[in-house]
């Protein structure tokens, strides 16, 4: 079968106009093994298939992609790199966006190899077209060439091809596009920053980073609350944290976050600098960080007692986050009566808020009192019990309606249950139905009674 396909590209070749030739040829590709269309692919002629793409026919373009797909899968990466670098090229300037598709997933299969990739890092002109597919309409499209891009700077080569030549010109360009590709042109400068100190270091040189951390601290808040999450990612690894120390930029977003209180726009990057600090507390010392930047918890307690669901459960989300190490408990038990009147306000949540936001606040309950030692300290398991209408919350399983929040109530039920103090503070009828709970499990229904009647249907 993998011969008939072979002689069928050569029909196709040969005429002007192959539609019932691609058709066939398409029904053909399909039904044949990989294994065998590898067999022959030495006798794949492709390049009267992309010759056929340059045709203004929708429904040949359509057929020739999706022979291309097939057959190209039984071409091996390196031989696509050194052959079709041409046809690739014109691929990625085809208005069709299905052909740009086909040719960044074929792109993506040389990046992935290393010896291929060796081979397009040498034509820059190919190099140059996938930084402007960035700037396409097509979301898809984008992505797809910013992942190419992200994977050729993971060598010291690639980080030269992209950074040191021609294609940083061209990189700028793009960005300059609308403010949409301007952040996606951040996200490929995070995505490779990440990676490493030298990836970091030509980042940086770039002037690109730079950029970023400008627009971060300007004065447009819908600006900042993008930029914010992309310096995030960034700070998820060891070395970006240090260099946005060493740049001061930690710093700024704190004063930031000082300086809210007077700016009524606030609310568009305020949830996204407080979940920064919150990601840096996790990722180094939660006392240090709050120690350094004490607005960071001041903050998130004022969050907790806004009107706006939003902020409540951006601090929710923040103080679990805390509450998952030693540390972080600790850090919010020396907090004294601002940690105390949190918990009251996260069970009053609990109990009133919406299902989603209910959720997310037991999942910081469960942190909080989750782990050895920490489950068995009395203290937040009495701030749990005179929080009024918690303890019926609790034991109330008419107000959970989806799987995520008897999960998460479960949680917390059986951290409750298996405390040696709970008996003692919640009281023993109390601990009882918790035991009770625990063993009917979290999707438990309690049967309801039926009477029947004499002479009802």
């Amino acid at each position: 079968m993998a011969a008939q396909a072979v002689a069928l590209l050569r029909e196709v070749a040969r005429l002007e106009a192959p539609l019932e030739e691609l058709r066939a040829l398409q029904s053909v590709v399909h039904a044949v093994s990989l294994h065998e269309l590898r067999e022959q692919s030495a006798e794949l002629r492709l390049g009267p298939l992309f010759s056929l793409l340059n045709e203004n026919n929708r429904e040949q373009t359509s057929l020739c992609v999706s022979i291309l797909e097939r057959l190209l899968q039984a071409v091996e990466p390196v031989h696509l790199a050194r052959n079709l670098g041409v046809d690739l090229q014109r691929g990625l300037t085809h208005p069709d966006d299905s052909v740009k598709t086909l040719t960044l997933s074929q792109i993506g299969r040389i990046v992935e190899n290393p010896e291929a990739v060796t081979e397009i890092l040498n034509n820059t002109e190919l190099l140059k077209q996938i930084v402007y597919c960035i700037g396409g309409e097509n979301l898809s499209v984008a992505k797809a060439a910013i992942k190419s891009l992200s994977r050729i700077s993971l060598t010291h080569t690639g980080l030269e091809a992209l950074f040191e030549s021609n294609l940083l010109d061209d990189l700028k360009n793009v960005m300059k596009t609308n403010d949409v590709v301007r952040y996606r042109v951040y996200e490929l400068v995070v995505e490779i920053s990440s990676v490493s100190s030298e990836s970091l270091n030509y980042c940086t040189t770039s002037g690109l980073v730079t950029q970023l951390l400008r627009e971060l601290t300007g004065e447009d808040v819908l600006v900042r609350a993008t930029c914010i999450e992309m310096v995030t990612s960034l700070a998820y690894t060891h070395h970006g944290r240090q260099y946005l120390a060493q740049e001061g930029v930690i710093d700024q977003i704190s004063n930031i976050i000082v300086g809210a209180d007077s700016d009524p726009f606030s609310g568009f990057y305020l949830p996204g600098f407080v979940k920064f600090f919150g990601n840096l507390a996790v990722m180094d010392s939660a006392q240090q960080i709050c120690e350094r930047y004490p607005v960071f918890l001041e903050k998130v307690f004022e969050m907790a007692d806004s009107q706006d669901p939003t902020m409540i459960g951006v601090a929710v989300d923040t103080v679990g986050i805390l509450g998952s190490s030693v540390e972080g408990k600790q850090v919010l038990q020396k907090t004294g009566t601002r940690f105390e009147h949190f918990l009251m306000r996260i069970g009053y949540q609990a109990k009133n808020a919406s299902t989603e936001l209910k959720t997310r606040c037991l999942d910081a309950v469960s942190s909080l009192l989750y782990l050895p030692a920490i489950a068995n300290q009395p203290w937040a398991q009495k701030l749990m019990f005179n929080s009024p209408g918690f303890v019926e919350f609790v034991m109330d399983r008419s107000v959970e309606h989806d799987k995520a929040s008897k999960d998460a109530k479960y949680e917390l039920v059986k951290a409750l249950a298996d405390s040696k103090t709970v008996a003692e503070i919640f009281g023993n009828s109390n601990y009882l139905r918790l035991k009770t709970y625990l063993s009917e499990g979290p999707y438990y229904v309690k049967p309801v009674a039926t009477t029947a009647v004499e002479g009802a249907d």
